[in-house]
């Protein structure tokens, strides 16, 4: 299969320079210089996977995100600056599910594109024991990658798929914040802690009842996270 990705960057020398990296691998290239003409091209393409810019003219990044969040689970990679660390989490929280540091280099750029185009085919290279995971009122089907609440479908970006796909397959069992970040995004865990937070807080909002005392995911002070539950 041949993917198409949105590279969206107001600087056209990046963005001819991530076009060359993915064209070498055999990706097609569609590309846009500001958030207005990124989500025109996904409107008008089929889009397996964005990379965008946080500051850009007309409509950044973050709120390019937030908006294809609304209706979108495709894979969304944020870049952003050095210094930007307050965007990274800002991207994190309205819905992105990774994040390139610039400058970055082809090996950096394309391992991120494979992970997250591999979570979002066949969600990462978890080994299948079963189909269907059940935990309270909270069911996760793998064969159809559904999962619901109450009944209720409940749509999640790849990541939060693949946390909580590893945590209802271990009932009980407690991840540190390196653990699933190295199990969901398969790649080594750094500084990680506050991006597996984020993607825990939005799986509590999606499927707690009450979020701020969940029922079923539950952190354990110091140690990590578990989910529990009949």
């Amino acid at each position: 299969m041949s993917y198409n990705i949105l590279v969206c960057d107001d600087e056209q020398d990046i963005v001819n320079a991530i076009e060359i990296y993915l064209k070498s691998e055999g990706y097609n290239v569609i590309c846009a210089y500001d958030g207005i003409q990124a989500l025109e091209a996904l409107d008008q393409n089929d889009i397996h996977l964005i990379i965008i810019d946080v500051m850009m003219p007309r409509l950044d990044g973050i709120a390019v995100t937030s908006k294809i969040r609304m209706k979108n689970n495709i894979p969304i990679i944020i870049l952003s600056a050095k210094s930007e660390y307050t965007d990274k989490v800002l991207g994190l929280n309205v819905g992105a599910d990774d994040y390139i540091t610039k400058p970055f280099n082809a090996i950096e750029l394309l391992a991120r594109v494979k992970s997250n185009l591999r979570r979002f085919t066949d969600l990462g290279s978890m080994i299948k024991e079963e189909d269907v995971f059940s935990v309270g009122r909270l069911t996760l089907n793998d064969r159809t990658k559904q999962v619901k609440a109450d009944n209720n479908i409940v749509n999640l970006t790849p990541n939060e798929y693949g946390i909580l796909k590893l945590l209802m397959k271990n009932k009980g069992r407690v991840f540190s914040s390196n653990e699933i970040y190295e199990y969901v995004w398969d790649q080594p865990a750094y500084n990680v802690k506050k991006i597996i937070s984020v993607h825990i807080s939005h799986l509590r909002e999606k499927l707690e009842i009450n979020p701020k005392e969940p029922d079923y995911i539950k952190s354990v002070y110091g140690m990590g996270y578990k989910i529990v539950g009949e």
